[in-house]
């Protein structure tokens, strides 16, 4: 059955159809604005989805918000609006502050509310007495009403759109194992989500609420006060008990957390398997896509994220464009994120992950983050453009074919003992600590002295942490101890250091080779296959105003190797904690053989090159063009 929504039709609220949607029907919403929160009653079942969409050709959205008309000019371009308690209902987000595990400001008093003038949020500030600055505002409620104060200087709030939030959510469940809905087409917007970390309820502007199988695309996702997607954990298997109780550190619940789950019925059968694809995500202040546990065998494919934590009025641990809590056989392709805090940052169990062909630039912390995993992990023909590149305090990743234009940053921990899997399954296999090493890097390309890279760079592996120096291309490594690397027989380790098991502080090796270094970016020591060029043969130019990003390389030379060969899962060997190999979710090999551009890469006369883009034996120069929206 096919429902239709109108604002003057019969059925006039999305909500209202999504009491009555069950398997297989579609749910067709026509041009409007929609204030509503959007709980489906049912979900659907594999094979026969339960479809939201926007009518096609039609502008439709959903929003947490409400305009705000009765504004009272207070003088100094100051106005206030006071709110009864019954305006609110049951949940009133000028009340509640923002808090929770990992995050650091919760003194401060922010609240989940906001207000926003044309679609542009304004910024909170709580110390200001009632007297908030220029596109500021203030906020106090009292057991009769909520009053706020904003700073809209010249602007008459009543000429325009003033609106504030008043709903936690605009399209997610309220009760969990909702599965198999596709959602698209919409604008959804503005919504008081509440700090989601990965020992709470993770909420989200939208979101499955632990279950399987949704689709989320085409939509522009924006204006969440701190997730705009949410594929996280939900709250019987903790819910902020590090902030709460006081007792247990906040990596022993976290462990807790992961085993509740387990008996919880976390599994491939009944949780995680979304895509999330061809998203714009913008304007949220956490992050663009969380989750802990329910990103699991998951796809998050061609989104465009970015202003992420941009109004940076407090901190915490769980700030990324992307940031995933045991991404599972998780599959994050053809992204462009950038403005953001972090870019992605996977913590805990990036086991089977693959990041690959995503797109990196303007992000102030680092591109591309992992924590405390065992790996298998592979990043490949990824292009990262900002100051800081890479940064792991993680073990068992590959590195393969990507552009790297910045710095980077490897460490240990030896304290934070976290879990590995049986290959392709939630079931726990194992903890171990971070002894560091058990690394591959393979045909990549490192430029040095770009333009985008001069920027001063600190690197803290979280935020409070004491700060130690990114540094050029591989040279992160070069205290590791070097594994062989030929292509015969690397880089399956050899005899990991005595005692290793035995907790002795000696890291993995690592496994470096064939990587090429231009514009006088240096090699690791003791790296075999290096092509070094210290002329300056690629340029990288970054044109926000036009969304485009244009890669020139004046000399293809530079990029090639007479050994250098096409990597796969068998070159790759497998991860050493974790013994598992690098192959993909169904358990098949990958082979690197298509660049970012889903070109074919050449093998037999003439070796790949290296980086994420491939050249014919005839090419000497080439020119790129690299569009986002």
């Amino acid at each position: 059955m096919e429902y239709h929504v109108a604002k003057n039709g019969a059925l006039n609220s999305i909500a209202k159809a999504a009491e009555l949607a069950k398997p297989g029907d579609v749910v067709t919403v026509h041009e409007g604005v929609y204030r509503e929160w959007v709980s489906p009653r049912y979900g659907g079942a594999e094979g026969s989805h339960i479809i939201y969409q926007a009518a096609p050709g039609e502008d439709v959205t959903i929003s947490g918000a409400e305009v705000i008309t009765e504004w009272s000019p207070l003088g100094g371009g100051l106005w206030k609006i006071e709110l009864a308690r019954e305006f609110f209902g049951g949940f009133n987000p000028y009340r509640e502050i923002i808090w929770g595990d990992w995050f650091f400001d919760t003194d401060k008093g922010f609240h989940l509310g906001e207000v926003y003038y044309d679609d542009r949020a304004l910024r909170e500030d709580p110390a200001c007495g009632g007297k908030p600055e220029l596109n500021r505002w203030w906020t106090v409620t009292d057991k009769v009403a909520t009053i706020i104060i904003a700073n809209f200087g010249d602007i008459d709030p009543r000429d325009g759109k003033a609106e504030i939030n008043v709903r936690k959510y605009v399209f997610f469940p309220e009760k969990t194992g909702c599965g198999y809905i596709t959602v698209r087409g919409f604008t959804l917007t503005k919504a008081a989500t509440q700090w989601a970390p990965p020992t709470a309820m993770q909420e989200g502007l939208i979101g499955p609420h632990w279950s399987k199988g949704w689709i989320i695309e085409n939509n522009t996702i924006s204006h969440s006060k701190c997730v705009g997607v949410s594929l996280g954990k939900e709250i019987s298997t903790g819910h902020n008990e590090w902030s709460r109780f006081q007792t247990k550190q906040g990596t022993q619940r976290e462990r807790e957390v992961i085993f509740r789950a387990l008996r919880s019925g976390w599994t491939r059968d009944n949780i995680g398997s979304h895509v999330v694809r061809n998203n714009t995500i913008r304007d949220c202040e956490q992050a663009g896509i969380v989750g802990h546990l329910g990103a699991v065998f998951s796809i998050i494919g061609e989104n465009h994220i970015y202003n992420i934590h941009e109004q940076r009025l407090w901190g915490g641990a769980e700030i990324a464009g992307i940031k995933l809590h045991a991404a599972l056989d998780t599959l994050i392709r053809g992204n462009t994120i950038h403005s953001a805090y972090r870019g992605v940052w996977l913590d805990w169990q990036a086991q089977g992950t693959r990041l690959t062909r995503n797109v990196f630039f303007d992000n102030s912390s680092e591109d591309f983050f992992v924590e405390v995993s065992h790996g298998p992990y592979l990043a490949d023909h990824n292009i990262f453009l900002s100051p800081f590149n890479y940064k792991e305090m993680a073990q068992g990743g590959a590195l393969v074919h990507n552009l790297f234009i910045g710095k980077n940053a490897s460490t240990v921990d030896n304290l934070r003992y976290t879990p590995y899997h049986f290959p392709h399954d939630t079931a726990v296999a194992g903890v171990a600590n971070i002894a560091g090493g058990d690394v591959r890097v393979f045909n990549n390309l490192f430029v040095g002295d770009a333009d985008v890279s001069k920027a001063p760079y600190k690197a803290n592996f979280w935020d409070g942490a004491p700060e130690m120096d990114g540094l050029p291309a591989m040279t992160v490594y070069t205290q590791y101890p070097i594994g062989t690397s030929c292509y015969n027989d690397y880089p399956i380790p050899g005899d990991p250091p005595a005692l290793f098991e035995f907790g002795v502080e000696q890291k993995l090796p690592v496994y470096v080779s064939d990587n090429a270094y231009v514009n006088g970016a240096v090699p690791l020591l003791r790296e075999t296959g290096a092509v070094v060029t210290k002329d300056d043969v690629l340029s990288v130019v970054i044109d926000r105003e036009k969304n485009e990003i244009k890669i020139e390389c004046s000399d293809v030379a530079a990029l090639r190797s007479d050994v250098r060969r096409i990597i796969t899962t068998e070159n790759l060997g497998e991860a050493f904690q974790a013994e598992q190999a690098y192959n993909d979710t169904f358990d098949r090999p990958i082979i690197l053989n298509r660049d970012f551009n889903d070109d074919e890469r050449f093998e037999h006369d003439t070796h790949p090159c290296a980086g994420p883009f491939e050249r014919g034996p005839a090419d000497s120069a080439f020119m790129l063009t690299i569009c986002w929206e």
